[in-house]
């Protein structure tokens, strides 16, 4: 299989926060050893370089409010634990009593959320780092108060680095996103391909759905919590939240494109017109490809490809069916306008960079309550606290963690024959998960990076004899290492592997290539079988809260609808919200199927119901987008009580599979509802009635058939 790269894929990347973080974090951590070493300092620089290490853990993408706070906590706990350490480590058993308690306490900040876990990791990193330094008592308070100014340093340096560019994090995690999207309609145009194995197509659609379901978390998180971007009335912030607003909006047409492909299959096989709808969407998104690429580099564009043409050609082969083929073309009729609206979203973000931009910021847009689309963490006390039970998975974390840490000490101290034993303990510590299948994915691409690594190093260090050409390499191996650690784990390790044997042998401790393959996997055996043995979380005793989850993010949805049809005048936020809840809602199922399927068949449960609830969840989701998108921007004239009352069926169905699974329930509208004289919400006449109580009719079927499924999950 010849994998090939395209040029802009490379560019791409450089422009991505990927390098972006990798280059931040080596330059942070590399420049006080260099800085001090030219002042005969090494020692004082690679104490500041570690301390600088163990806050750019902590330095993920995010608002710049909650890096700082994250950073000057995680300099805190970092100094209390190198003065602990340093002290500790003069008794063995008072050091294995530090690495038991400590790997508890700092486990249990998971409660707190992503950013609060790695604060603990970094606090951990500095603890095993600093178990095996020969530190005199007298010089703990000195060595500490240095880790701690790298930390300073990578803090300050770090925020210098955002200062100088306040948006340009934004513009790097919405350009990724834009790309996410761009795949995933790449995978709906593949639907329409009547040679494409469908199911196996909806794998590749849900895996996807989690890339984009996360990656717009990250984006809300920047954009909406980050008072420089949302009231701030530049241009450069207008154009990132606006982007990002039409973005979602594109991201609700393309599962509009959805229907019952298989009956589409059969019913217009042999007319050519279902691969004339992929082929333009696959064109579709590689202008979506060059709009990410557009956000990324923060560059002007050339103007879109006009699809107009093609869309007209598609129009006048859709009418040829009804007279050469006597068959109906509603739903082609359907898919077509799904296209336009794609494609209109595609040109206003395409607008948003180009000279006309400054006509679009200011024009009158409906108000959207940014701040709702985020939620707050709480740090109160009392989370930790309600935390301490066997009814909280990261207690049972901590708990694996803290048992694991205290194994690999004694097999370290009393059994590894290594001299840098600390090995075994960081790979516990980076490996272990709270759930399984995380742990066995870790576990496997450490060991695989590692071994690969490591024979990389050793090449290069028989080979390389400058010293020069030797530090360019670690340079780059750790640029590398930096820049993958999100993006690919394994590639992350492998080139993690000979930077640190070259920076060894800079040091002069050379041929521990062996040492550091058998502390890992010591490590990794030690982790794969806590996962397995000791507490351990299954995801089949999750799941339901999941399901329930998302049947009632759906029931919400689908009653925004209902609503709408009923010609209640729908806020643009609530509804926003909803279909927000929805694709979040949708992606954190998604991702704990995933999970699911990859822990020992022996602790699956159920796998082939959830599958399929899991698909029949995202086509009811693109059936409500289908119908939704619509109605927000047009009324249907004099809507039919049964139309209602088919709807308020399937929300019932919902409501009772969700109550089957322990969730709430959607207040259901009411039996007499009244249907408003309303003003249409746009002259474009609604599409043709008998193709909206079609959809209206799949959504029921969907429905019915979520709750025949939930049916057979519960007994």
């Amino acid at each position: 299989m010849v994998i090939s790269i395209h040029p802009k894929d490379i560019k791409s990347f450089f422009y991505s926060q990927y390098f972006s973080d990798g280059l931040r974090i080596t330059i942070g951590v590399l420049l006080p050893a260099l800085v001090l070493t030219q002042f005969g300092k090494l020692g004082f620089g690679i104490d500041m370089s570690l301390g600088a290490l163990c806050v750019s853990i902590v330095d993920t993408p995010g608002p710049i409010i909650h890096k700082r706070n994250a950073m000057a906590i995680s300099n805190l706990c970092i100094f209390s634990v190198a003065v602990i350490t340093g002290f500790a480590r003069l008794n063995i058993y008072t050091l294995g009593l530090e690495v038991t308690l400590f790997s508890f306490l700092f486990s249990m900040l998971a409660v707190y959320g992503n950013r609060a876990a790695f604060v603990g990791t970094g606090a951990l990193l500095v603890m095993i780092l600093m178990m095996d330094q020969a530190t005199k008592p007298d010089q703990v308070i000195t060595v500490s108060a240095v880790t701690l100014l790298g930390g300073i340093w990578y803090m300050v340096f770090s925020m210098v680095f955002f200062g100088i560019r306040p948006y340009r994090a934004a513009q790097q995690a919405l350009g990724e996103n834009i790309f996410d999207i761009a795949q995933f309609l790449r995978i709906k145009a593949d639907f329409y391909d009547p040679a494409v194995d469908i199911d196996a197509n909806y794998q590749k659609l849900v895996s996807q759905q989690i890339k984009v379901s996360q990656n717009q978390d990250i984006v809300r998180e920047i954009l909406f919590k980050s008072r420089l971007l949302v009231r701030e009335s530049t241009s450069a912030s207008r154009i990132l939240v606006l982007t990002f607003v039409d973005l979602v909006d594109m991201l609700e047409n393309i599962m509009a494109t959805h229907y019952d492909y298989a009956a589409m299959h059969e019913k217009f096989k042999g007319t050519g017109i279902l691969e004339e709808v992929s082929k333009i969407i696959h064109h579709m998104a590689d202008e979506v490809d060059n709009a990410a690429f557009i956000v990324l580099s923060n560059a002007k564009h050339k103007y879109p490809f006009d699809f107009l043409p093609e869309l007209e050609d598609l129009k006048i082969k859709i009418d040829a069916l009804n007279i050469t083929h006597k068959t109906s073309n509603l739903v082609l009729k359907k898919i077509l306008i799904n296209l336009r609206d794609v494609n209109a979203k595609i040109a206003t973000i395409y607008d948003y960079y180009s000279s006309n931009s400054a006509r679009l910021l200011f024009e009158n847009r409906r108000k959207i309550e940014y701040s709702k689309f985020v939620t707050s963490q709480d740090y109160a006390p009392h989370v930790f606290a309600d935390n301490l039970s066997f009814k909280s998975t990261v207690f049972k974390h901590a708990l694996r963690v803290s048992a694991m840490c205290l194994l690999g000490f004694m097999v370290a101290k009393f059994i590894s024959t290594g001299h840098h034993s600390y090995w075994i303990l960081l790979t516990i510590i980076v490996i272990l998960k709270p759930g399984f299948s995380l742990s066995k994915q870790r576990n496997y691409q450490r060991l695989i990076g590692t071994v690969s690594g490591g024979i990389i190093g050793i090449g290069i260090l028989l080979l390389v004899h400058n010293k020069i050409a030797e530090f360019a390499f670690m340079v780059f191996f750790m640029l590398g290492c930096y820049s993958f650690q999100r993006l690919n784990y394994v590639v992350s390790v492998l080139l993690m592997t000979p930077y640190i044997l070259i920076l060894f042998s800079f040091l002069g401790v050379n041929n521990i290539v062996t040492e550091r393959i058998t502390d890992t996997a010591i490590g990794s055996v030690i982790a794969f079988l806590a996962s397995y043995l000791i507490f351990p979380s299954w995801e089949f005793e999750q799941v339901n809260g999941y399901l329930s989850d998302v049947i009632c993010a759906n029931a919400n949805y689908l009653t925004k609808i209902a609503e709408s049809l009923s010609g209640k005048t729908i806020d643009i936020t609530e509804y926003k919200l909803a279909r927000k809840d929805v694709f979040v809602k949708s992606g954190n199922l998604s991702a704990a199927f995933e999970r699911m399927t990859s822990e020992p068949k022996s602790k699956q449960r159920n796998v082939k119901e959830v599958h399929k609830f899991v698909v029949l969840n995202h086509i009811l989701s693109s059936y409500v987008a289908t119908v939704a998108a619509e109605l927000m921007e047009k009324n249907l004239p004099n809507p039919k009580p049964e139309i209602v009352r088919s709807v308020r069926k399937s929300l019932a169905m919902l409501n009772e599979a969700s109550k089957k699974l322990g969730g709430a329930k959607t207040e259901l509208l009411s039996e007499h509802v009244h249907i408003a004289d309303v003003t249409p919400k746009s002259s474009e006449p609604f599409t043709d009635e008998a193709l909206l109580k079609e959809q209206l009719g799949f959504i029921n079927k969907m429905s019915t058939d979520i709750s025949r499924v939930t049916d057979n999950l519960v007994v």
